[in-house]
């Protein structure tokens, strides 16, 4: 029986109505859920951020002689020497519901055997050797292999078809890849247009079943050393190169360094509030980069026990692993969120979840609906966050320590400047629509697009500023709120609409899930508004319930900002991180290209 919200009924939402509208963009209003305090990392923003220097926090990271660094030192084999070697470093709970534990000497010894293995093979600093796994303790032990020997780690979607593993595995010029036999079914397919795969190495492999230069995961780290000294990377030494499907043409190939580190420790410290005996799960897949800098290296190097979890999303299992394994701290996504609710409140009742006390969630905007739900239902508020594949680390983030304010992506952390610029790069006043960008300086920050530097310097085209290719807007308290990609701002009759908004105020309907929004060309008004949606469980659609859905949104966010046309549907096209694919809505609408596909959800 779930007993949160009667524990926690000391959790305040505090509502005050508000009219303080700008021009270009409809303004929720200004609700404030003011929390209990607890002993954060950060205690106090104000202090934190006008205090903290980079060059002061590099004493949390180990560093070798010469100012050289390793990231997988960090997040391993440093805890051979802190007191941590026979602490869990992760759960696995595998396909068939059975747990595994690993120790942090465990992930050390099994890497030390496997980067020895792929030295013999010939691999050498620099070289990419991919995984395509699904969540096995395997990939874990393998992220940490590569990164100790000096080459790059390139993670794959376990869900990925043979045209978006070959656009990865050529364009980067792989000379290893890591996989399972079911998996590599789907590179056989592909092996004749590799010419730079040198080895395919099978976990649980069927030694019969396997070519020449094909070689089984356990007979090769078997007969290996488990001595495996870290090479000492300079901190601009490639780390790891983790491909983003673009609106058009091939994915390009995102590259982080080892110096990535600083910043993925600090803000696991800072936004995931990481302490000692923390159990800590990411739900996100490693061929993710919340997966990989989040569910690995991150809480690893604060010393964090890690969950990994390799079942299908189901709202029953979750709660149940949570329950099991006493989890503290709960990063998830606001579609698993959003699935949650659908699924039903009753099923959260089943269940203590008592163990929980920080809740977060990344890789699109989380409506406000949805944090007043976990107040609800968890009795605790859920901590949105901002950052991209690019950004490499949590840039703007609801710290443990503020207040929330529910649809709001928080502040700039410590060590980061974020502001709302116009065209020019200029700086608009409160309230006012802009581009989200950030002053280039933070440890994390992408250093090159693989091959492509006409795309990385896009990434830098508003002078002094990385841009985001987000539009947000920032409120008199400092809070960030997105409104939009850049290219997905509605204009209709004159207005400009976010479709984030216009999804808010439809999830607020009791009837609907989901929504995804896109602007449909008109001949009267330019665009209109189409939404897709999908319907709550047993509710039945009709033209009445439609009438309603859009009456509602009208009443509830502005006269000019509702879907004129709405269509149902069963389920909405996501990245596996999430994100509603509106560019793919908008291209099935109009009879467009698709463009790249590679990380739909359902691929």
């Amino acid at each position: 029986m779930n007993t949160k919200l009667a524990q926690k009924s000391g959790n305040k939402s505090q509502v005050n109505d508000a009219s303080d509208h700008a021009e270009e963009v409809t303004r929720p209003a200004k609700e404030i859920i003011k929390k209990y305090p607890v002993d954060p990392a950060i205690a106090n923003y104000e202090k934190a951020y006008t205090s903290f220097s980079w060059q002061e926090a590099r004493s949390e990271v180990h560093w070798f002689g010469g100012d050289m660094v390793n990231a997988a030192y960090n997040a391993v084999d440093r805890h051979m020497y802190d007191g941590r070697r026979n602490k869990v470093a992760l759960y696995s709970i595998g396909v068939d519901n059975k747990l595994h534990k690993l120790t942090f000497y465990d992930i050390y010894e099994q890497s030390n055997r496997l980067g020895n293995a792929l030295k013999k093979l010939g691999v050498q600093r620099g070289d990419r050797v991919f995984f395509f796994l699904p969540r096995v303790p395997e990939l874990y032990i393998a992220t940490i292999a590569i990164a100790k020997i000096g080459a790059i780690i390139g993670p794959l979607f376990s869900a990925f078809g043979p045209d978006a593993l070959k656009d990865r595995l050529l364009d980067s010029e792989a000379s290893v890849i890591i996989t399972t036999p079911e998996l590599k079914k789907k590179i056989d397919q592909i092996r004749p247009s590799l010419p730079d795969l040198k080895h395919v190495i099978v976990v649980g492999a069927d030694k019969k079943g396997l070519a020449e230069d094909e070689l089984n995961y356990n007979d090769l780290i078997e007969a290996e050393s488990d001595k495996l000294e870290c090479e000492r990377m300079d901190p601009e030494d490639p780390l790891y190169l983790l491909y983003t499907s673009g609106t058009t043409g091939k994915p390009k190939g995102v590259v982080h360094v080892h110096n990535d580190i600083l910043g993925q420790h600090m803000t696991s410290k800072w936004v995931l509030d990481l302490k000692d005996d923390d159990v800590y799960w990411c739900t996100a897949d490693p061929g993710w980069v919340t997966g990989t800098v989040y569910g690995i290296f991150g809480p690893w190097s604060n010393g964090a026990s890690v969950v990994s979890y390799e079942g299908r999303f189901d709202a029953d299992a979750w709660y149940q692993t949570i329950d099991r394994l006493k989890i503290t701290v709960w990063y998830t996504a606001p579609t698993a969120l959003r699935m949650l609710m659908k699924a039903g409140n009753d099923v959260v009742a089943k269940y203590s979840l008592d163990s929980l006390r920080h809740v977060l969630s990344v890789g699109e905007p989380l409506n406000a609906e949805v944090v007043r739900w976990g107040m609800k239902v968890y009795g605790l508020p859920i901590h949105d966050n901002w950052w991209q594949t690019e950004t490499g680390m949590q840039l703007i983030a609801n710290l443990p320590c503020m207040a929330i304010k529910p649809g709001s992506m928080g502040k700039p952390l410590p060590g980061v400047y974020a502001a709302v610029v116009d065209e020019h790069g200029q700086e608009v006043e409160a309230g006012k629509l802009g581009k989200l960008v950030v002053k280039p300086g933070w440890p994390s920050m992408l250093r090159q697009v693989w091959r492509n530097k006409q795309k990385f310097d896009e990434y830098f085209k508003i002078p002094g500023w990385y841009f985001s290719g987000d539009n947000a807007w920032k409120d008199e308290d400092g809070y960030f709120w997105f409104v939009g990609r850049a290219d997905d701002v509605i204009n209709t009759a004159g207005h400009r609409v976010g479709p984030f908004e216009v999804e808010s105020a439809l999830i607020d309907h009791p009837a609907v899930v989901e929504a995804g929004v896109i602007g449909k060309p008109d001949k009267e008004r330019g665009e209109i508004i189409k939404a897709f949606i999908v319907l709550a469980k047993d509710v039945q659609a009709d033209e009445k319930l439609i009438e309603d859905i859009k009456e509602f949104t009208k009443r509830n966010l502005a006269a000019h900002a509702y879907p004129r046309e709405i269509e149902i549907k069963d389920s909405l096209p996501k990245t596996r991180s999430g994100k509603i694919m509106r560019r793919l809505l908008k291209a099935w609408e109009l009879g467009l290209p698709t463009g790249d596909t590679s990380s739909l959800e359902d691929d």
